[in-house]
């Protein structure tokens, strides 16, 4: 379709609109990139069955994912992921499987989008697994394996005498007269007690870190010194544990990378599909009939980026009797808007949205639209020049042929 139709007809404003109903990057994108096409009648059916499904299940269980194809590759090279990105990837499992659910019906009046569905692979035991082991992208469940639980029962036991023999220190009447505070706190992740400056050497240990003011020293008293050894050991064991946790979920993905990518193809698709189906509805769109006698029966046609209380809507009839069309009238009568109209409605349609139009409307599929449009009441433009209409006007002559439709604004400039 050519490109300057596009543009004065406003398609792109349409398709910005249209980008805001999707919820994924690869919804938004496929909408920025949609253009109309001859395969008008498969496309508006296609919208039209997702139309019905959001009327009869309500809206689709569908939120933004991430692109994982570093993931996917790293996986590939049998690389581990972290906990985030196992997360990530669990979103897709999740949403596949609630997208499965979606349509879990006798669905045999939606032909043109059940594969979408029916293709989705789901691990409803690999997804709870993560999920039950993951809690957050930071956090690692006690339970995601025996050992790792059992080093952090180790680590909270230890952290507990290791507290309390600091504690004994900082309440006892030797010691307490040392402290700037009788707290216990930490610092390079090993347990110190804060002790004033002029007192340091009252309390055998390692300075650990000296404040800003240089008035307080925290030390790690001898007595507690290997009890930090010990958990700081413990740490290193768990981080160790964590990681083969994560290594032996990342095989499992490992396993599935070709459904992984598959699933975010197939959930982008649902997801344009919908998109399309859900600006239509919100724009109270109807599937046209598709004639193949070449013409036009717009009844009661809105325009779609004029706001709904204030449009008025327009009939328009071409092609049965007459092969042109002459609207004449007032300035500011709705001339252009009339032209606006019937061109964006064919464009939208031949690229599978509904139309803001009465359901007995007829349109037919015409090789190419061109148009050439005053722009005074365009979004889009300012106000086009003499020079400029004249060679849009030799251009459409050498490309129109008779499967054209042609809308020329303002023809008295030719006379």
């Amino acid at each position: 379709m050519n490109n300057k139709c596009l543009e004065k007809l406003e398609y792109n404003h349409v398709l910005e609109i249209l980008c805001s109903f999707a919820k994924t990057y690869i919804g938004k994108n496929k909408c920025k990139s949609l253009k109309p096409s001859n395969n008008a009648n498969y496309l508006l059916e296609q919208t039209y069955e997702a139309y019905n499904l959001i009327c009869r299940n309500g809206n689709i269980p569908i939120s933004e994912i991430d692109n994982i194809d570093i993931l996917i590759k790293n996986l590939e090279s049998n690389f581990s992921l972290d906990a985030c990105d196992l997360l990530k990837l669990t979103h897709i499992l999740k949403t596949s499987r609630e997208l499965k659910e979606y349509f879990c019906f006798d669905n045999s009046d939606y032909n043109l989008i059940s594969n979408y569905f029916s293709d989705l692979y789901i691990n409803k035991q690999l997804e709870k697994e993560i999920t039950d082991k993951i809690l957050d992208e930071n956090t690692i469940s006690d339970n995601a394996s025996i050992k790792l639980k059992s080093i952090r029962k180790s680590q909270k036991d230890l952290s507990l005498q290791i507290k309390n023999k600091l504690n004994s220190i900082v309440h006892s009447n030797t010691y307490s007269k040392y402290l700037q505070d009788t707290i216990v706190t930490i610092k390079n992740e090993r347990y110190v007690i804060p002790v004033k400056e002029e007192y340091r050497g009252q309390i055998k240990g390692f300075v650990h870190e000296i404040s800003a003011s240089g008035s307080t020293v925290f030390i790690e008293p001898l007595s507690v010194f290997e009890l930090n050894n010990e958990l700081n050991n413990l740490k290193a064991d768990e981080q160790i544990e964590i990681l083969k946790i994560l290594e032996d979920l990342s095989k499992k993905f490992n396993l599935i990378t070709n459904e992984l990518k598959n699933n975010v193809f197939l959930i982008g698709e649902i997801d344009f599909i919908f998109s399309k189906a859900s600006f239509s509805k919100s724009i109270n769109g109807i599937k046209p009939e598709i004639n193949k006698d070449k013409f036009i029966n717009l009844i009661s046609a809105r325009h779609p980026l004029i706001d709904k209380n204030k449009v008025v809507p327009i009939d328009i009839s071409i092609g049965k009797n007459y092969s042109s069309l002459i609207i004449t009238g007032p300035n500011t009568g709705g001339k252009t808007v009339a032209l606006k109209t019937t061109g964006l409605l064919l464009l939208m349609a031949y690229s599978g949205l509904l139309i803001p139009a009465n359901e007995r409307s007829s349109i037919y599929v015409f090789d190419n639209i061109f148009a050439d449009i005053g722009d005074e009441q365009s979004i889009a433009e300012s106000l086009s020049t003499f020079s400029s209409h004249m060679l849009n006007i030799i251009e459409i002559t050498k490309c129109v042929s008779n499967n054209s439709l042609v809308l020329l604004d303002e023809l008295r400039f030719w006379y």
